[in-house]
């Protein structure tokens, strides 16, 4: 199940990330670690608003923090949260963190709206051809498990899935690749709805091992 936590505390987190230093690349117990687990949970399964990082695939997460620190990610939650905790991290750290929650095993979120998953699985796997929008599977493959540096959807959570295609359908800068501001673009707030709840009960075959 997905942590539920305010965030109070996360500009005084954010301060300590600043400080923090690796003793090795590999080990959990890391200050930065520790850090991170504060608003994106203790398994990295999330905190509202934060997502979940674990099985988020390393090269997202480590381009991702690289637009933190370079503040090319500019949504407001993003300024508000992230861009503080980044600023500081070397390439080095950042790589390192991108690969330790890589390795933690993923859970799916299973919060969606169960009554349109089927609507949101058509959309994933098909597209809307009648309004020339790609299929989601083509990228982020077919159980949304993600490719490369193309991120990882199956298993996260409704709200935040939701949010992020609604700040791109708005036309919010959020630094995301093309063609994701296209595409969030022409999707209406139902089938934004639809594709995230259909994304929060997606299994990653490693959870199932």
């Amino acid at each position: 199940m997905r942590e539920h936590r305010p965030l109070r505390r996360y500009a005084a987190v954010a301060l300590l990330v600043l400080g923090a230093t690796f003793a090795t690349s590999a080990g959990a117990e890391d200050l930065a670690i520790r850090n991170c687990t504060w608003c994106h949970g203790s398994s990295a399964q999330g905190y509202t608003p934060a997502p979940r990082l674990a099985g988020q695939r390393a090269a997202y997460i480590e381009g991702e923090l690289h637009k933190f620190r370079t503040q090319a990610r500019n949504a407001s939650i993003d300024k508000q949260y992230m861009w503080a905790a980044a600023e500081n991290l070397s390439d080095r750290r950042i790589r390192e963190l991108a690969v330790y929650f890589s390795g933690l095993s993923p859970v799916a979120a299973n919060d969606g709206d169960a009554a349109i998953v089927a609507r949101g699985k058509e959309i994933y796997q098909n597209g809307l051809p009648s309004e020339n929008i790609v299929a989601c599977v083509a990228c982020h493959g077919p159980d949304a498990q993600g490719v490369g540096s193309i991120p990882r959807l199956g298993g996260l959570d409704y709200d935040y899935l939701k949010r992020r295609l609604a700040q791109w359908s708005a036309g919010e800068s959020v630094a995301g690749a093309v063609p994701m501001p296209h595409i969030a673009g022409q999707l209406s707030p139902d089938k934004i709805a639809a594709l995230a709840s259909y994304l929060s009960f997606q299994h990653d075959a490693r959870a199932a091992r």
